[in-house]
């Protein structure tokens, strides 16, 4: 759809949209006609009211990829295979509803809480591991091992690739994070300001004071799942940025760096190379 087309129709939608709350306001076909006014004297001219705020410029735009006959329903099973290989996409990913998926996270991740029922890849097995030492408990570092095939998921897959895919499936990620009602309307911006955040991310050295809240009422089933950061600053990072640190520092510069690279293709018209 050509942008002159696209305005054409929200102007549409917006006459009907106006014309329904008007109709609601009133009784209706069959409704109850009032009396004619009085007539009146004339009216100072009424200034006419603000303009409306701009929708925010568009800043990485995605170039538009020649689309194949199933662009409204883009088969991303299919296209996670090639990616990553059949087993890969059986074992860590989350195929069905991966549009909705892959654009609520990509938002939850710059966000204070990023709920894993909706995240397009398998948790983590295993539980969170923490360690008793003379100072409190701290962050165990066979933890970090629990986050390893996804640290070499990222490493090993081809990010060219993956980002020509991602433009070819574009108009279904946009549509599904629209469907979120999030302020900022372009995913794509989303997606390289919460890249932005998590490359931000501090590293904190070893080893990380973590405890567990004071639990009111009954016991949890995983309480290992509440497990907080002793620091207040370090409470304060996204659900994102949580992550990261969660993972340890080596695994933290490692996934930094191939974000790092993400975030540039991203960012540059490579999509279509």
């Amino acid at each position: 759809m050509t942008n002159r087309a696209a305005i054409a129709l929200a102007a549409v939608l917006a006459a009907a949209l106006f014309g329904g709350m008007f109709w609601w306001q009133g009784e209706g076909p069959g409704g109850r006609i009032p009396n004619p006014p009085p007539p009146a004297a004339a009216a100072a001219p009424v200034a006419p009211p603000p303009a409306p705020p701009s929708a925010p410029a568009i800043q990485h735009p995605v170039p538009a990829v020649a689309a194949s006959g199933s662009e409204l329903v883009p088969d991303f099973e299919a296209a996670l295979v090639e990616l990553f290989g059949a087993p890969t996409a059986a074992g860590l990913l989350r195929t069905e509803d991966f549009a909705h998926r892959f654009a609520a996270t990509i938002d939850n991740l710059g966000r204070e809480s990023a709920p894993s029922g909706v995240w397009p890849v398998q948790p983590a097995k295993g539980r969170f591991l923490a360690a008793d030492t003379a100072s409190g408990q701290v962050v165990q570092a066979d933890n970090a091992l629990r986050y390893a095939p996804y640290v070499i998921l990222l490493e090993q897959v081809d990010l060219r690739k993956a980002v020509r895919v991602y433009a070819q499936h574009y108009p279904a990620l946009q549509r599904a994070y629209e469907q979120l009602g999030l302020p900022q309307p372009y995913f794509n911006d989303r997606f390289i300001a919460v890249l932005d955040q998590l490359l931000a991310t501090p590293e904190v050295p070893a080893p990380v004071h973590v405890h567990l809240p004071t639990i009111v009422g009954p016991a949890p089933t995983r309480p290992w799942l509440l497990y907080e950061f002793d620091d207040p600053a370090l409470r304060s990072l996204s659900a994102g940025q949580r992550i990261l640190l969660r993972m340890g520092t080596v695994n933290e510069r490692r996934v930094k760096a191939r974000l790092a690279e993400l975030r540039g293709l991203l960012a540059a018209d490579n999509t279509g190379a």
